[in-house]
């Protein structure tokens, strides 16, 4: 027995000598990961804070962001075997996204975290604020998405220090209040896949200056208050695939530059000042499937000088209310892949090509009204029955309407509201 009670007063020493704490055992940390950078979880902290109010206590919420105490809208990578903040995305994204707080600030820790390749701000920015031009340049290194989204307080001139970011990829500054004009650093972007600054209230002449953004796909600079011609320079965006201007104040004749975007699927145009008549070089963008140039006012362009049938691939063509004259050209019948096909309020004039129109199995838009065609609409019932409300040709007053299905009481419900019957 004496032994047995030798063994257990070792053991009890033993274990009041671990309770009283020895330096040299290892810290149990509870995760065999690695730990994220001290400066840079503190950093973290502080800049989320900012954003979303000083009761927020990062420390005691998510004492692991990037481990067993993750962070929506945060994202982690590991450099040097420490984990590193590389993506972060502040607002109401998802139900369980960090919401901004009415009296956010922009605290300089957020330029701390040097290792950030994302970078997203979503309806986050609500009472009036300016984005200042420091610290951008410490993201130079990595940053390669940059991102602010329905933000109505974001105001004044977008930061022309942005343009130093060369990593960027994708640039999106949608539905902002930005304004101002465009900063023409942004042509320094050469690494650019991406570049929206659609629905903000930025002003003045698009910068001539795109020679360098031959990686670039998507344009889309809609929905502003850009005015002055189309910079020739926007022909040497060689991978463009959309490219969106609608709804500005763009003037003048479209450059002849358009016909080396070999590889662009979408043309929108709309809602500007352009005039000087439908340029040639659209038909030798062989690529498009959508043409939208409706409400500019081209003046009395003839429509058949256009070699429409080289367009194979349209899917979408909309020449509505730019003022065009002439025959509705039989070049637009051999479109095969077209769906929709707006003529409306223009001058076109002569007759229509309803059997051949018809014949474009896709067609399911067919808009015609308000112009001064003439003659006898031939389209079958089973056609008007297919199109339905798509279908208008109405305000042409020389058009008719066979008597016979005028009074026919099976054609009566399928047929166009607003065409007389022929006599």
């Amino acid at each position: 027995m004496l032994w047995q009670t030798f063994f257990y007063s070792v053991l009890l020493l033993s274990l009041l000598f671990r309770c009283t704490g020895d330096e040299s055992l290892p810290e149990v940390t509870g995760s065999e990961e690695a730990p994220i950078d001290k400066r840079e979880r503190e950093a973290l902290y502080s800049a989320i804070q900012g954003f979303v109010g000083d009761s927020w206590n990062g420390s005691a919420l998510y004492p692991d962001p990037c481990g067993w105490t993750p962070i929506q809208g945060v994202l982690c990578d590991i450099y040097n075997d420490l984990w590193y903040v590389t993506g972060l995305s502040l607002g109401l994204v998802y139900d369980n996204s960090l919401a901004c707080s009415s009296s956010l600030q922009i605290r300089p820790e957020l330029f701390e975290l040097k290792h950030l390749r994302s970078l997203s701000f979503f309806n986050c920015f609500i009472s009036p604020m300016v984005i200042a031009k420091m610290g951008w340049i410490n993201f130079a290194s990595n940053l390669e998405s940059l991102e602010f989204r329905s933000n109505p307080g974001l105001i004044g001139k977008f930061p022309d220090t942005i343009g130093n970011l060369t990593k960027l990829k994708s640039l999106v500054v949608l539905e902002n209040r930005f304004n101002g004009e465009l900063p023409a650093s942004l042509c320094n972007l050469k690494s650019l896949k991406r570049l929206v600054f659609a629905g903000n209230s930025f002003a003045g002449m698009i910068p001539n200056c795109f020679s360098g953004l031959q990686d670039l796909l998507i344009m889309d600079l809609s929905r502003n208050s850009f005015s002055g011609t189309l910079p020739s320079s926007v022909g040497d965006l060689v991978s463009l695939l959309k490219l969106d201007l609608s709804n500005n104040l763009i003037e003048g004749k479209l450059p002849q530059e358009l016909e080396l975007l070999k590889n662009l699927t979408l043309l929108d145009l709309r809602k500007n000042r352009i005039s000087g008549g439908l340029s040639n070089n659209i038909e030798n963008i062989q690529s498009l499937t959508e043409l939208v140039l409706s409400n500019n006012p081209m003046g009395e362009e003839d429509m058949m000088e256009t070699k429409w049938e080289k367009m194979k691939n349209l899917v979408v063509l909309d020449l509505s209310k730019m003022g065009l004259r002439g025959e509705i050209p039989s070049g637009l019948t051999n479109l095969k892949s077209l769906r929709f096909l707006g003529l409306n309020n223009n001058n076109l004039t002569g007759y229509v090509p309803s059997k051949k129109l018809e014949a474009l199995s896709c067609l399911g838009a067919l808009y015609i009204d308000g112009n001064n065609l003439t003659g006898e609409l031939s389209f079958s019932r089973k056609f008007y029955e297919k199109m339905g409300t798509r279908f208008k040709a109405s305000k042409n007053p020389n058009l008719c309407q066979p008597f016979e299905m005028v009074i026919s009481e099976s054609h009566k419900r399928v047929l166009p509201l607003g065409v007389k019957p022929c006599t």
